[in-house]
């Protein structure tokens, strides 16, 4: 008898957890980005605090724009085929298409990230977020806090973090003396439009992917 109850309570705590998570399909996540240089004189990279990411999901696509007061960039992923559109509009269109091999290969120094969850809790758009410390192939370290109650079902969006057992609620990278740290303000689950996947057919300038690499 006391062998059943047990087992019965073992089955409520596994179902408890499983439905405290929810499947990320479908929803528009806003990223608000902090910018410090710790320069005497404003910089460019001065000109993008306060700017703010948006990313839609919707399936296996994403569309991620980064929105400041120097124009607007969107990285457009194709679900069905794994390639990549770039679209930069700072003042003058640009478009830029990768292939899947073109995708992966423009993200191979985010490859084989290595983490160290620690036991370390906040809270993030009301969401218990855990920190992890990030280590890179270079040697270079980054922090993030995720939350396990989101998991996405595509992660290549943030080819960065898509190896962490949930959404990205907040992560920060040092280059030099500039620090950019990305936080969640708010996540909206209504549908996300078709139209937000589509590719201008024109107003934007062709320009070839070029591995920068190999230069």
């Amino acid at each position: 008898m006391k062998k059943a109850v047990l087992t019965i309570l073992i089955g409520l705590l596994l179902s408890t957890v499983v439905w405290s998570q929810k499947k990320l399909t479908e929803a528009t996540i806003y990223y608000d980005i902090v910018i410090n240089t710790s320069n005497d004189k404003p910089s460019k990279a001065d000109m993008l605090d306060g700017a703010t990411s948006v990313i839609y999901l919707k399936g296996n696509a994403s569309r991620a724009d980064m929105i400041s007061s120097l124009g607007t960039e969107s990285v457009i992923l194709d679900g069905k085929t794994g390639g990549a559109t770039i679209l930069k509009d700072y003042g003058e269109k640009y478009m830029m298409k990768l292939s899947a091999a073109d995708w992966k290969n423009h993200n191979k120094k985010n490859e084989n990230i290595t983490y160290t969850i620690e036991d370390e809790f906040k809270t993030i758009a009301n969401y218990n977020c855990q920190k992890a410390i990030g280590k890179m192939t270079d040697g270079t370290t980054f922090t993030v806090y995720f939350t396990k109650d989101l998991i996405p079902v595509n992660t290549e969006f943030q080819y960065l973090n898509k190896n962490l057992p949930g959404l990205v609620m907040e992560y920060g990278a040092s280059d030099g003396k500039t620090k950019v740290t990305y936080t969640v303000s708010n996540i909206d689950f209504s549908a996300v439009p078709l139209s937000k996947f589509d590719l201008p057919e024109s107003g934007y300038r062709i320009i070839p992917y070029t591995d920068k690499s190999k230069k």
